[in-house]
């Protein structure tokens, strides 16, 4: 296989297992992190809710990847993820199954968005939850954003993509 080359080169899967080609996802703006129910930041969830709902009609989607590589703040199962997302922040965009960002089992996208996007002084490893990366219409990555860095900071760059 050819190395790839945007986001529609890559599948992912859903909580109950069914994948999903982001080819589909080809024409829009999508914020893609990696999310945790009981981490200092899980507060986040609101401000990716209100992206969502904000530009959603635009053609912009949010991909929240769960992830328990970090201090062990995901253990939940899909279904609890869901149930909790829903109930504590009425979370309404989708989230997919819980994958890995780092190391050997990293998921293929993952090893893609940070080779694409490197981290503080070229690192490449994810360092904590909340990472997330902006892909531009064309699929490319645009630019990646730190935890610390609030949903509603990204606002205007995916205005401009928009």
């Amino acid at each position: 296989m050819s190395e790839p080359t945007t986001i529609a080169d890559f599948k992912a899967k859903k909580p109950n297992g069914e994948v999903i080609d982001l080819a589909e996802k080809k024409g829009k703006v999508l914020l893609v992190v990696n999310t945790a129910s009981k981490c200092g930041f899980t507060p986040q969830y609101d401000g990716l809710e209100k992206l969502w709902k904000d530009y959603g009609d635009r053609g912009f989607e949010v991909l929240a990847f769960p992830c328990n590589q970090f201090g062990g703040q995901e253990p939940g199962s899909a279904d609890e993820i869901e149930s909790f997302c829903k109930v504590n922040f009425g979370l309404s965009f989708p989230l997919m199954a819980k994958i890995e960002v780092n190391g050997d089992n990293a998921d293929p996208l993952y090893d893609w968005l940070k080779k694409e996007a490197p981290g503080v002084l070229g690192t490449k490893a994810i360092k904590w939850n909340f990472t997330k990366f902006l892909i531009g219409r064309d699929g490319k990555v645009v630019r990646r954003y730190a935890p610390t860095d609030k949903p509603e900071s990204i606002a205007k760059d995916i205005e401009k993509l928009l």
